[in-house]
């Protein structure tokens, strides 16, 4: 197998419409195939279990214990820096994994993330402060925030992979939107346990130990993980390409050499998921605690009800995919998306709790869900199967990297005193570039996966 100059060489047994006597794809039963995506849901839960819970303990405990200054202010502006370091490793772990899950397997490469992330969690939860260790506390901290983006960084490429390798080809949007599904659980779970936390304990205690227990408990979860993924069968394409000896000696060179557009493609694409997952709950909230009078409250309410129904809203959309075709859902999202973003301000400024959860379910459940629905097909049918977890492994972590600094911008903005105009407009050009970037590489994908109607 070679790689084509302009775009991937379609897999055998991977091209053309489907019809009612398309058989499923060798080795991949629905045993397998449902094995393979509650492999990559599971291990999708733990990794952005701990991803998020980072985020939130940085912004309450980690600036007074590990980042002590006598202005508090700057003692949070450390904690939060060293959140922002997992973004800058992301692409590492995209390539680092990438080249070896195109090497020796996509399973090996998923049962080292998981672990690693579940260790490097464990760590933190152990971590003594700057009190006890002092300078060597936020050092080790910032280390093992770097682990947990390498680690992340390396989850997405695997997870996707063995989910729609593995997937009959009727169904391959729906069997692959676990990977989506699990980081949103993965959200609610880390959300949940740090709020039980923090409820359980008083102040003194929660500061001193409390904060620490949903990190330590990610050991037990990755565990399980690693249990899971161990039990299911290689993806059946990468088992195709060792049996015949097609595998690329430098895969993400090859990638890179081969496949520019397409990365390019995939990081454009990934800028409707990224600016509506940012804005909406990570910018949204320091909008409204530093430029409004409104309590934060109703705004976290909105945005757990939105994560809560983005559950079966994935599964829904990529059902639908599955049916009708990926391409309407990649012009469909962004286009809700920036219809969504005007008035999810509007409601920031009054505070309406309705008004609120009306605009986070139409960005998050309509604009982001239905786009990422179809990210996990789109963005490996994009590649040739010898480089895809390289390939689109690492443009997806690479785009991670890009959207961390998206509420950074969007605070910047804020510079220029036009209010939140500014900021809706930054989700407008994200969005109108998602849909030109999918436009521009649909005639790279293969057409597995869509249906003749697509």
């Amino acid at each position: 197998m070679t790689t084509h100059p302009s775009g991937p060489t379609p897999d055998a047994g991977e091209s053309g419409p489907l019809d009612a006597s398309t058989p499923m794809r060798p080795g991949t039963g629905d045993s397998g195939s449902k094995r393979s995506a509650m492999a990559s849901t599971v291990g999708a839960i733990v990794d952005w279990y701990d991803f998020f819970l980072y985020g939130t303990a940085a912004a309450v405990v980690f600036g007074p214990l590990y980042f002590p200054s006598a202005n508090p202010l700057a003692g949070l502006l450390a904690s939060m820096g060293s959140f922002a370091v997992a973004f800058v490793f992301r692409p590492i772990g995209g390539a680092v994994f990438g080249h070896f899950g195109d090497k020796v397997g996509r399973k090996k490469m998923l049962a080292i993330t998981v672990l690693m992330m579940g260790l490097a969690s464990t760590g933190i939860g152990l971590l003594p402060p700057y009190a006890a260790i002092g300078l060597a506390a936020p050092v080790l901290l910032v280390l093992l925030r770097a682990i947990q983006g390498i680690a992340v960084g390396g989850e997405w490429g695997g997870a996707a992979l063995m989910a729609v390798e593995n997937a009959p080809r009727r169904k391959r949007n729906f069997f692959a939107s676990g990977v989506q599904t699990g980081s949103f659980i993965g959200l609610l779970l880390g959300t949940a346990a740090f709020s039980l936390a923090r409820g359980l304990t008083t102040e003194e205690q929660f500061m001193a130990w409390g904060w620490r227990i949903p990190f330590l408990i990610s050991i037990a979860f990755a565990l399980v993980a690693f249990w899971v993924r161990s039990g299911v069968p290689e993806s059946a394409k990468f088992k195709e390409i060792a049996r015949e000896d097609h595998k690329a000696r430098a895969p993400l060179a090859v990638a890179l050499r081969t496949s520019p557009k397409q990365i390019l493609a995939v990081i454009g694409m990934r800028m409707v998921d990224q600016s509506t997952f940012y804005i909406g709950f990570t910018f949204a909230l320091a909008y409204t605690s530093n430029f409004t009078d409104n309590s934060p409250a109703n705004v976290l309410t909105a945005s757990m009800i939105a994560m809560i129904l983005a559950i079966p809203s994935l599964s829904l959309w990529s059902t639908l995919a599955d049916r009708y075709g990926r391409r309407p859902f990649y012009i469909a999202g962004p286009i809700l998306a920036t219809v969504a973003v005007f008035p999810l301000f509007v409601f920031l400024e009054n505070g309406s709790l309705l008004g609120l959860t009306l605009s986070f379910v139409a960005l998050i459940n309509l604009g982001h869900n239905i786009s990422a629905c179809v990210q996990q097909t789109w963005f490996t049918d994009l590649f040739d199967a010898r480089i895809r977890y390289s390939g689109a492994g690492f443009a997806y972590a690479l785009a991670g990297a890009v959207g961390g600094f998206i509420p950074l911008t969007a605070t910047a903005l804020l510079a220029f005193n036009l209010g939140w105009y500014p900021v809706a407009g930054l989700v407008t050009g994200l969005c109108v570039l998602a849909v030109l970037a999918a436009l521009w590489s649909h005639r790279w994908t293969t057409s597995a996966g869509e249906s003749s109607t697509a």
